[in-house]
Order: structure tokens, then sequence, then C-alpha cells
């Protein structure tokens, strides 16, 4: 099985740290966050990913290919016009068309386990299914409607009535047919391939009960990287099993003065925290600098911002 990675988006709302770094290179506990999707992929046994690209395309390619995954095969599609999630992954249509597949957002942070989920997927004989998470939120962030153990509608918007506590997590397993569906210009996958697979075979759901993160927000990144219950230790081993790099809090080539106080924070590459400056739950990007002195709080940093969240 084959596996397609949406990474070609801007960042817009963790701008302005995805000026200059792309949203699937921003690092969870110092590991650019596509990594892990990377891992999970490479632990199920998947071993040829093809990844979409656009924003920084450049940077993400010298990346993947810098890490060398050991036995995992990762292509690019570049789009020289961004497509969207639906026009995407059309113009990988010959790449997919052969089997079943995973598509998955490259701005998760999820301990789902992908071999359950091709498990369920394929017992159940439907073109599609998608992992949902359930959590109080999903009225605000956009709850998926249900009728009978299939999906039937997206925050309403088929004007179903139909709701519920789960949401998308960004992770889908798709069979050819959905490329029926979908556009080859700019669209969204929700509005046309999801939405075809539901008038046309129905749309199944897999329930992930574990853990669960979007990053696309800054106070949503803020919290993958300090949160106590965002990134289980279990996950973290899964991770250095997988690819061999493990996620950590302090990055060993940083500089910590003296009599600095480190707490609930991250702190990247290059960075250097002056003598008996105070970082609480806050993520400095590689290269940050904290003045001596200095107290940070509940912010992030890079070389040239920062970002404080309340």
């Amino acid at each position: 099985m084959k596996a397609f990675v949406l990474a070609a988006g801007f960042g817009t709302r963790l701008k302005p740290f995805t000026d200059i770094l792309p949203k699937p290179l921003v690092p969870i506990r110092n590991v650019p966050a596509l990594f892990y999707t990377i891992a999970l992929l490479k632990e199920a046994g998947i071993t040829e990913i093809i990844c979409n690209t656009h924003h920084h395309a450049a940077e993400i390619r010298k990346t993947l290919e810098a890490a060398n995954f050991s036995g995992v095969h990762i292509s690019f599609s570049e789009e020289k016009k961004i497509l969207g999630t639906g026009g995407g992954l059309k113009k990988c249509e010959p790449l997919l068309d052969d089997g079943d597949f995973l598509l998955i957002n490259s701005d998760i942070i999820t301990d789902i386990d992908f071999t359950a989920f091709i498990e369920s997927h394929h017992s159940s004989g439907l073109p599609g299914t998608l992992a949902l998470y359930e959590t109080p939120d999903a009225g605000a962030i956009g709850a998926v409607g249900i009728a009978n153990d299939l999906i039937r509608d997206f925050h309403n918007m088929r004007n179903t009535g139909l709701e519920s506590s789960l949401i998308y997590t960004g992770t889908a397993l798709l069979s050819p047919a959905i490329f029926d569906f979908l556009k080859e210009d700019f669209s969204s996958i929700v509005d046309t391939g999801f939405t075809g697979l539901i008038d046309n075979g129905g749309l199944g759901l897999y329930r992930h009960n574990g853990s669960w993160m979007d990053i696309g927000t800054l106070e949503n990144y803020r919290q993958a990287n300090t949160g106590i219950a965002m990134l289980p230790e279990k996950l973290a081993e899964r991770i250095e099993a997988s690819i061999g790099i493990a996620p950590g809090c302090i990055e060993p080539e940083s500089d910590i003065g003296k009599g600095a106080s480190i707490i609930r924070s991250v702190i990247g590459k290059g960075c250097s925290v002056g003598k008996n400056a105070r970082v609480e739950e806050s993520v400095l990007l590689p290269g940050a600098v904290v003045s001596p002195g200095e107290t940070l709080r509940n912010a992030i940093r890079d070389r040239n911002n920062t970002v404080t969240l309340v």
C-alpha cells in the first residue's frame, strides 16, 4: 500500500514562522512534524510515499532526501500552482490508481495505529474510510455528520442536520474510486472526493481513541511542544524505533547559560539562552536567542520573531 502526504499548504495560521520554514518541517520536540507521519507509516510497513509540495518545495525535498529514511522511497509532486487537497490528489492519480492508499495531512501529530486502521478499512468493503477523533470542541472545529455508522456530512455542509462529537483527523484510507469525483483544478477533497464517495458506495469511519492534535495554529503548535499530554512517551519511543530519531526538549547543540531556568519548554538547535534567563512553556525554534536575565513565557520565538500567546 502507498501513502499520499499533503504538504503543499502555506501554513498561513503559523505565520510569521512559516515565512521561512514550511509547515511540514516545523519541529515538534525538535523533530520535524512530517517525520512523525513518515515514522508511523514506516512502522506499518508502508515504504512508498508520495508527498505533494508547493510552499518552500525545495526545502521540503532537501530535508527529506537528507534524512535518508532507510527502506522508504519518497517521491514528490511539486505544484507550481497550488491545487488544494482535491486537485493535489487528482494530479497524482497515475501514481495511486493501482490500489487502496492512505492520505494524510502533514500538520497533525497522532499516535494512530495505521495497521489497525488499514485492517478496519479492508473489512468494511467500502471505497473510503476516514479516521475520526472525539472532542468536545467538535461543533466549533467542524463536526462530522454520521448515520448508520457511515459518514454523511461535514459541518452540515450538505444540510443533513446530522451532528456528532467527532472530527476528521486528516487521515483517510481511499480506493482509486475517489478519482472519479476529484477536479484537476484547485479544490477541496471534502467538497469533491469525500462527497462523491458518500453518494457512491459509502464513506466509513474509524474511531481513533488515542492522541491527536492539529498543529496548524500557533497555540496548538505551542501546546503540541509544551503540553504534558500532547506527546506521549510511548509515541516518542515509536518514532525513535522507526526512524532512529528521538524527540527531545533540549537540543544538545544549544547554549544554556549559567542560572537559566527551562520550564516545560523546547529549545532548538543553535539556540542561546542567556545567563539567569527564564524560559517557560515556550518554543525556541533553531537559532533563537533569549537574552541574559530575560523572561520568555507562553511564547514561540525564531531568529527574527517572537509571538506571545495569552
